[in-house]
């Protein structure tokens, strides 16, 4: 009796091994691949942009995609650091952030051709006076994250090249979080002017969402490299590869393509590299915003 019963208490546990080995393989099939992006503009333009994105992943990879927004520039850096998302979408200075942050782990895959030769814009009220650099010494002045590129270290960069320092010579200096909530700053005179990644004021242009004749352009700075999709470096060679290809695939002569690199504001993807951003890190240490 004594031997039916050890036998059986056996099998028992054999069969839930089996059902929990089971289980695993069962998660481990359906985990999904993740992908962010830092939060430059309002959460459902987000989910509107990069969701034909992840239609076109899913089915160049093969597997479930998720977009996952995150609720600040850090969280997207934190987010691929600690292997919570498998792809984001950078901007040049995040990307450097979250390379430092990782010791060297993080890897840049692709850019928008546009990414090469990037700018930002300062944006003012026409009737403010406001037409120089130096004419904003005394002023309000709003720049987006704290930790944007286009938004915050490259206007930085060039108002310190320029003799300006923001926290010594505007009479207040604010972060808006987001390249649209930028725009509005200014619109509605919270601010004087403000500074923001050029390609988002030309959507808000040509969707007619600021008037022109009211609030405009008044200093365009000098091209930097930007923006990038990352991957972590334990990503599995093949699966990076993958990926990379999917991206640069990406074109215009189709209307998935069309689609999907109109809302990013592209005209296609290209490779591109670390030794690119080296720049903006040393932009960053040089405002102070890197230590």
């Amino acid at each position: 009796m004594n031997s039916i019963l050890h036998r059986v208490a056996r099998r028992a546990r054999l069969l839930t091994a089996v059902a929990a080995l089971s289980l695993c393989a069962g998660a481990h099939a359906q985990a999904s691949f993740k992908v962010t992006t830092i939060p430059e503009e309002a959460a459902s333009e987000q989910i509107r942009k990069f969701g034909p994105m992840v239609k076109y992943l899913e089915r160049s990879l093969g597997t479930k995609v998720e977009f996952v927004p995150v609720s600040d520039y850090p969280a997207a850096v934190e987010a691929l650091v600690n292997k919570q998302v498998d792809l984001v979408w950078f901007g040049g200075f995040t990307f450097v952030q979250a390379k430092l942050r990782s010791g060297d782990k993080v890897v840049p895959l692709v850019q928008r051709e546009e990414d090469t030769q990037f700018r930002s814009v300062f944006i003012t009220q026409k009737d403010s006076g406001i037409k120089t650099l130096a004419d904003l010494k005394g002023k309000q002045v709003s720049f987006g994250s704290a930790s944007s590129t286009s938004g915050h270290l490259m206007p930085r960069s060039f108002l310190l090249e320029a003799g300006i320092e923001p926290e010594r010579d505007f009479k207040r200096v604010a972060f808006s979080g987001a390249h649209d909530a930028t725009i509005a700053s200014v619109v509605s005179g919270r601010v004087d002017a403000a500074a923001l990644d050029i390609t988002v004021w030309r959507k808000f242009v040509s969707e007619n969402k600021v008037d022109t004749s009211k609030v405009d352009v008044f200093y365009t700075t000098p091209p930097y490299f930007n923006y990038n999709w990352s991957v972590h470096a334990d990503m599995p060679a093949a699966q990076r590869e993958k990926v990379t290809k999917a991206l640069l695939a990406l074109s215009t002569d189709n209307p998935e393509g069309k689609e999907v690199l109109g809302l990013a504001r592209a005209t296609r993807y290209v490779p591109t590299k670390p030794e690119n951003y080296k720049g903006l890190e040393a932009a960053g240490r040089s405002a102070g915003l890197i230590k």
